[in-house]
């Protein structure tokens, strides 16, 4: 599978990260690969689940799209396949993604980066303040008037918070302070599991104009058991309906925001009209995922405000489109464009929010990513898979997370990531049907087109995947050593360490955050603009 995409060097994609246009830098190595070193503006994108996933990410197919591999030919696959989806301005960075380190060029290890160094640089150009997680357990034995607020998700809050704490996503801080918050003297302290969330939390108070004084945790909860405390696990303490005070609040603050810092409403004429315009859009409705399916504008995504300014890289890959931010009330909207206009996004509010506009409830359906013209994929049950497998009539490939591999999977099934089939593909038997699977079927639907152009061997997937096959009650093995860790290119050891309670990991990584912001002075392509 070849492509023509044209090659462009390192010094040519320098320059062209700076003009007007709009670009897509696309990294379609795996999760791991992407997680030890890319480039600060590159999207992941891992070409195991490269169709499924790059057109929420590039919408408009004119859109300038430029891929980064390991020089190994993947981005090649990459652009072929880009390009029988319609999409029409491929080049590929020659050499992968060394020959930018090779140019001298910066190289960025982690997930997220664009968002955690933005919160490190607004941290040191405002001044956010920050306590210990020992100055807060002496608040605690104390017994300090204070409220600590937890910006992450119900589901994070839930898996592990900071002992009294209650969960306030970012978006929702400015929206819910006032009934939060016990007093007027009340210390409000914002955290997070690390650094990110509970800076720009704390930081959103602060441009707020919250009267109390606001600091945010230092290390998050990762800080507090590095001090030797224990988190609670398990809670569920949030917050409840925004009292008609709250809402006057709220309203004000959301005011001074906008007028602060430049945040422009557009109204609902305006972006009819936007939607028929050959430019990037990306419409993000920024309340609680319960609210969106509840009744969203046709054609929003949902993407809750504190977590958008946390993970943008994760719902938008083309840089100088459009962003219009939509919520019931204008305040979750205003908070988090003021955070995205500061980041170099051209953001903007819908002017009233929902208003009386046509609603659809549910998530919907995603965009088909099916290409024209390609050959039906034949499928084959649990239980014809099992008797061929019996008979030696056939064999499994697992397509999916290495990880979960070595946790289930069909037994005699190997491993194979997409991006190194040509591989594993050699080295079967000949004679033999070739079934494809993944927990569910994208991951097996997408290798298939790989697979065919690298045998003549009959090939199907196992229809409903993995789960299915567990749901027949069929056997599975483990293999905890199998795949080796160094051929598990799709997951980053680094970050699940942390997550593992791996306190050596712990203490890496909030080092490593905190010393983004000389990288991205040296590196110099960060679009940030910040209102201190």
């Amino acid at each position: 599978m070849t492509s023509a995409a044209p090659r462009i060097d390192a010094k040519t994609l320098k320059a062209i990260i700076g003009d007007k246009d709009e670009l897509a830098i696309i990294d379609v190595r795996e999760d791991g690969q992407f997680g030890l070193s890319h480039l600060l503006l590159a999207v992941p994108v891992p070409y195991s689940v490269l169709e499924a996933r790059i057109i929420p990410l590039v919408p408009r197919r004119a859109t300038r799209v430029v891929l980064i591999d390991a020089g190994d030919g993947v981005a090649d696959k990459a652009a072929a396949r880009l390009a029988a989806m319609g999409y029409g301005e491929i080049s590929i960075l020659d050499g992968g993604v060394e020959s930018w380190n090779a140019a001298g060029f910066e190289l960025f290890m982690g997930v997220n980066v664009p968002s955690k160094a933005f919160a490190e640089v607004v941290e040191h150009e405002c001044g956010t303040p920050a306590i210990s997680a020992e100055e807060l357990q002496a608040m605690f034995d104390a017994g300090d008037d204070l409220v600590v607020l937890d910006s992450r998700t119900p589901a994070e809050f839930k898996r592990m918070s900071i002992p009294n704490g209650v969960n306030c996503p970012g978006a929702e801080l400015a929206y819910r302070a006032h009934d939060l918050i016990p007093s007027p003297d009340s210390l409000v302290v914002v955290n997070c599991a690390g650094r990110t969330r509970s800076i720009i939390g704390a930081q959103s108070l602060i441009n707020a104009g919250v009267p109390n004084k606001v600091v945010a945790l230092r290390g998050g909860t990762q800080g507090w058991v590095l001090a030797g405390y224990e988190l609670d696990r398990g809670q569920t303490r949030g917050y409840g309906p925004v009292s008609p005070d709250g809402a006057r609040e709220a309203r004000a603050t959301a005011a001074r925001v906008k007028a602060r810092y430049g945040v422009t409403a557009i109204d609902h004429d305006t972006l009819a009209a936007w939607r028929s315009e050959d430019r990037t859009l990306f419409l993000f409705d920024v309340r609680d995922e319960d609210s969106y399916k509840a009744g969203h504008i046709p054609g929003s995504v949902s993407a809750p405000g504190g977590q958008l300014v946390q993970a943008m890289d994760l719902k938008a890959a083309t840089r100088n489109g459009r962003v219009i931010l939509i919520d019931d009330t204008e305040i979750h909207a205003t908070m988090t464009a003021h955070w995205l206009l500061q980041m170099g996004w051209d953001a903007y509010i819908l002017e009233g929010g929902l208003g009386d506009a046509a609603l659809e409830t549910g998530v919907p359906a995603p965009e088909s990513y099916e290409i024209p013209g390609e050959a039906p994929i034949e499928t084959i049950t649990p239980s014809a898979l099992a008797q061929e497998l019996e008979n030696g009539d056939a064999v499994a490939i697992d397509t999916d997370i290495s990880l979960e591999y070595r946790e289930a999977h069909l037994p005699g099934a190997v491993w194979g990531s997409r991006a190194r089939l040509p591989q594993l593909i050699s080295n079967l038997p000949t004679g033999q049907k070739i079934v494809l699977y993944s927990e569910h079927e994208t991951r097996a639907r997408l290798a298939v087109s790989d697979v065919r152009a690298l045998t003549d061997a009959p090939v199907a997937i196992l229809q409903g995947g993995r789960e299915a096959w567990k749901k027949a009650g069929l056997p599975t093995e483990a293999t905890p050593n199998a795949p080796k860790d160094e051929d598990c290119i799709d997951f980053l050891f680094w970050v699940h360490d942390r997550h593992m309670g791996n306190e050596e990991s712990m203490r890496g990584y909030l080092a490593w955050e905190e010393q983004l912001p000389a990288q991205i002075k040296a590196d110099g392509d960060a679009p940030y603009r910040i209102v201190d």
